[in-house]
């Protein structure tokens, strides 16, 4: 996780603001990010970090939304192995992202 993660969760912390953090915690094949990578995302839904852009990180953004509002945790498996129309998933692996709600 980058040095700009770590202060923005310290800031919200101290402010009492929630976010939610999106970590890879697995990868299978080739993929855009590895194990570790870390996106944070703030209640507007904008984000710091990255876990690998197109729309791999949009299925991400849309399950850490929810997040955001029920405080579950979840996994989110992203499938880039199958083309689909107009879509940016060459990369041909598998990420597993572990969602959860701090701060």
């Amino acid at each position: 996780m980058s040095l700009e993660l770590y202060r923005e969760i310290i800031s919200a912390q101290k402010a009492g603001e929630p976010r939610v953090l999106a970590t890879v915690s697995g990868s299978l094949g080739s993929t855009p990010r590895k194990p570790g990578a870390s996106m944070l995302l703030r209640p507007d839904g904008s984000f710091v970090g990255t876990i690998g852009g197109g729309c791999g990180e949009a299925e991400v953004w849309q399950e850490a939304m929810e997040t955001m509002a029920d405080g579950k945790p979840r996994t989110v498996v992203v499938d880039l192995t199958q083309p689909v129309d107009g879509d940016d998933k060459i990369c041909g692996g598998v990420l597993k992202v572990f969602v959860e709600r701090i701060a």
